[in-house]
């Protein structure tokens, strides 16, 4: 009887680390995965070393990303990259999105 409580112990032990470590580390994996599917030319990255640039190229075969750092371009494996900061599409319906704000402002103020 004792050697089943020992057992049912580790069995439960083992659920809650899956449900605790193992389960949002795979999630977290997975939202890592899909943002390196969708980048694309032009969007801004950081590193894992924390160096910040714009993806100039992409090369799916080898798995690597080209930066541009101010002029300096550098290849990067792409698992290397750890966050995007600001997406290509995004960038440009902010700037489309603060411009149609301008022109409303100027609209209201001529009124």
């Amino acid at each position: 009887m004792g050697n089943f409580a020992g057992f049912g112990i580790m069995i439960v032990l083992f659920a809650v680390m899956y449900f605790l470590i193992i389960r949002p580390q795979k999630k977290q994996q997975q939202k890592h995965a899909e943002t390196l599917k969708q980048l694309q030319k032009g969007d801004h990255v950081v590193t894992i070393g924390r160096l910040h640039g714009v993806v100039d190229d992409i090369d799916t075969e080898n798995k690597t990303i080209t930066l541009d750092c101010d002029g300096i371009y550098l290849v990067f494996d792409m698992n290397a990259v750890a966050k995007v900061t600001e997406r290509v599409g995004e960038a440009t319906s902010n700037d489309d999105k603060s411009s149609e704000s301008k022109t409303e402002e100027k609209s209201e103020k001529e009124d």
